[in-house]
């Protein structure tokens, strides 16, 4: 199944999606949760209910795509847990050397933007950055899993793109101020549950773009940590719940590593496409200052 959050009258909901068209499940099945996280807590019995109610759903609760103002698939997680470096080509571009643990570092609720929304450059620095992720979406409480249970946990997956402001992360030994700006972190459109992809979603074509031109190309199956060793690794010291995050880290081909850099522009189109997934688009805008 594949769903997206919308826009209702200022109220987020959630829909089915089957190809250019979308089943609002607040139309279609009252009862069950409005947003994806409640819903993912609702366990497989809740997605099913959705799944059947999407497929027997009515001419009124359906609608295109194309007209709804698209949320990230969950508004508020509770947790965004980020990897580092979990792709040895974007390690070596970057200068480090094959990690033997995870970079694990925390993203804000409110640095996520939606699909179609404005990736802020922002005042105080012109080194954005662009970095094409996979997210796995936790959907049952986790800790102390072993790897080959974990990927149990995972309900599904969507893209990100962690958008990265270079200066501020280099000024400090931590990653989280440059990380975690306002307007960073778009997340979307879609969230696609587990079943419909490979174990993991392992094996995947992962790609960013921008104004069109690729400028990572990878798979997942690239990744150093993945999926299921990522959730054992965590769930060592801290509970994954459902709605959590899990951002996978980015390939090579990052703006910063290039000679020279490439930095995201005023007026940009990024874009980040995950093989069965789908593709996250998003427009790039200076942050407007006061009095403008």
């Amino acid at each position: 199944m594949r769903l997206v959050a919308f826009d209702h009258r200022g109220a987020a909901r959630l829909g089915a999606v089957s190809g250019e068209e979308v089943v609002d499940l607040a139309e279609a099945a009252p009862g069950l949760p409005a947003d994806l996280a409640a819903l993912l807590r609702g366990g497989a019995s809740a997605l099913a209910a959705a799944a059947q109610a999407a497929g027997a759903a009515k001419p009124a609760a359906r609608r295109r795509l194309s007209e709804l103002r698209l949320l990230p698939p969950i508004q508020h997680p509770g947790k965004i847990v980020c990897l580092g470096l979990n792709y040895i080509d974007h390690a070596a571009e970057g200068g480090h050397a094959r990690p033997t643990y995870p970079s694990f570092f925390l993203r804000s609720a409110t640095s996520l933007v939606a699909p179609g929304a404005p990736v802020i450059r922002p005042r105080v620095s012109m080194q954005v950055d662009y970095e094409a992720e996979l997210v796995a979406i936790v959907g049952r409480t986790a800790r102390h899993v072993a790897k080959a249970d974990a990927l149990a946990y995972i309900a599904g997956y969507s893209c990100f793109n962690d958008v990265s402001i270079r200066d501020y992360q280099r000024k400090t030994s931590q990653w989280t101020i440059g990380k975690n700006f306002d307007g960073s972190g778009p997340f979307g459109p879609l969230f696609v549950t587990a079943d419909e992809l490979p174990p993991g979603a392992a094996g995947l074509t992962i790609e960013s773009r921008l104004n069109g031109k690729v400028m990572q190309h990878a798979n997942t199956s690239d990744m150093l940590f993945p999926v299921d060793e990522t959730v054992a690794l965590l769930t060592e010291c801290l509970t994954l719940e459902p709605g959590d995050l899990l951002v996978m880290g980015t390939p090579a081909g990052v703006g910063h590593a290039r000679k020279p850099p490439v930095w995201m522009q005023d007026g940009d189109t990024i874009e980040v496409e995950i093989e069965k997934i789908g593709v996250l688009r998003n427009p790039v805008k200076d942050e407007e200052r006061a009095g403008r």
